[in-house]
């Protein structure tokens, strides 16, 4: 039996926190940030904010004591929003030991440092980190209908562990070693996801987002390799599985917001009626741009969808920005 702590209690949390008590064999432990939400979830048995209608087991463990987690668990799976892991980290380094492995299943990049959710962690602590991820919404997941999902770490044998730790009847967990790609195909593919809702929001058709999809995995594959990942990684579940998923799946939070932009709807607006929920891609577009700066890599595409969120570009000036470029080979 091994003991998980999930660290955030938002849809994806909570479904993964589902998965694992659902196996039988684990001690599990979910941790909300907010004492009334703990409390909520404690009673009623349900995550009625972010994920309803989903029975917490009662053999989950629902907490709001972040410092108690290093003790009642050495697998810590953190699936806070991206811009909360370096308060989150810095509160748990001090308590942290060569028996723990902190897994991220954070999908996003931090803004102004842009570093990646192991670069945030390996600054204040040299503790064992893997990341999961590929192409898997949570409420699909909380009702264990099939699902894959890849685990990178550096450590093969941390690897294998933590697949045996995931995988059950409903969750197929792969494993690489190749912790940059998977983190930067499961941050990057929300800034592309957040186009293609722009595409369908104009009503622009199918040959304009299949074509949205592939040039968009361009360049997510051109920025990863440029900081050090494997190709392969970026063809696989973590790059195009969960580019695809983000891209067409009606469950997107970051489709949906493009899909509202497109439709002429405000940022701020928008952003509102998620109640509380994240778009990841809406911060990491910017954080995306400048790491592709630092590295001299192009991404029309990113380019375009900071003008849309933050320049106040027309989703219409911004797509007939991308149609008229000057011509290239493939």
């Amino acid at each position: 039996m091994s003991r998980i702590a999930v660290i955030g209690a938002g849809a994806w949390g909570t479904a993964l926190a589902l998965s694992l008590a659902r196996q039988g064999r684990h001690d599990v432990t979910l941790w909300a940030h907010s004492p009334d939400h703990a409390a909520e979830m404690e009673h009623a048995r349900e995550n009625a904010r972010y994920l309803p209608c989903f029975a917490l087991q009662s053999e989950l463990s629902i907490t709001n004591d972040l410092l108690s987690l290093p003790g009642r668990a050495e697998v810590l799976l953190s699936v806070t929003p991206s811009v909360n892991l370096p308060e989150t980290i810095a509160a748990l380094a001090p308590l942290l030991s060569e028996r723990h492995v902190y897994v991220s299943a954070s999908k996003g990049i931090e803004d102004g440092t842009h570093r990646r959710m192991s670069e945030v962690v390996a600054a204040v602590s040299p503790v064992r980190f893997a990341v999961l991820g590929g192409p898997s919404f949570a409420k699909e997941v909380a009702a264990a209908l099939p699902t894959t999902a890849t685990l990178a770490c550096a450590d093969a044998e941390v690897a294998r562990a933590l697949q045996a730790d995931f995988s059950s009847e409903s969750l197929r967990v792969y494993t690489n070693d190749d912790v940059t790609g998977v983190e930067l195909g499961g941050a990057l593919k929300n800034v592309i996801a957040l186009a293609a809702g722009v595409v369908a929001g104009l009503e622009l058709g199918s040959n304009a987002a299949a074509a949205l999809i592939t040039r968009g995995m361009a360049e997510i594959t051109r920025l990863a390799v440029a900081c050090g990942a494997k190709p392969e990684t970026l063809a696989g579940l973590a790059g195009y599985g969960d580019l695809v998923l983000t891209c067409t799946g009606s469950l997107s939070r970051n489709r949906t917001v493009g899909v509202e932009l497109g439709r002429g709807r405000k940022l701020d607006e928008i952003i509102a009626s998620l109640n509380g929920k994240v778009a990841e891609g809406v911060r990491c577009t910017g954080a995306a741009r400048g790491l592709a700066a630092r590295h001299g890599v192009e991404m029309p595409i990113t380019e375009e969808m900071y003008a849309i969120l933050y320049e106040s570009r027309s989703p219409h000036e911004a797509i007939r920005s991308l149609m008229t470029r000057p011509g290239r080979g493939e």
